[in-house]
């Protein structure tokens, strides 16, 4: 069984989303290709977003730290240290209120 530190991937990802210009960093640390589970952080600093997108099968976000905004439509959900959100099915995007780090597992479909 293979143990992975958080806390260094979680800085790895804060640093370099530091220096992209888009403002966000991620890193599967689960799963991936053969895999039908994926779990990746991801870091953005604050006022970064990720532009409206689907995701291709279910999803949560459990916010490791900070706060952020989902939309969907006319709807939105602000997440913020501790909170678990079921990602929303249809397109949707992400908003980062202040400087986060976020734990994104994603089951995609049999």
């Amino acid at each position: 069984m293979e143990t992975i530190s958080l806390q260094s991937v979680t800085d790895a990802n804060l640093e370099a989303a530091a220096t992209n210009p888009g403002g966000h960093s991620a890193t599967t640390v689960y799963g991936g290709s053969g895999h039908r589970l994926r779990q990746t952080l991801l870091a953005l600093t604050a006022g970064s977003a990720l532009s409206e997108h689907t995701t291709a099968g279910e999803a949560t976000l459990f916010v490791l730290d900070g706060t952020v905004r989902i939309d969907a439509g006319q709807r939105s959900w602000e997440a913020a240290t501790g909170d678990l959100v079921a990602v929303p099915a249809g397109p949707h995007s992400l908003h980062a209120l202040e400087t986060s780090v976020l734990l994104l597992t994603v089951a995609l479909p049999g």
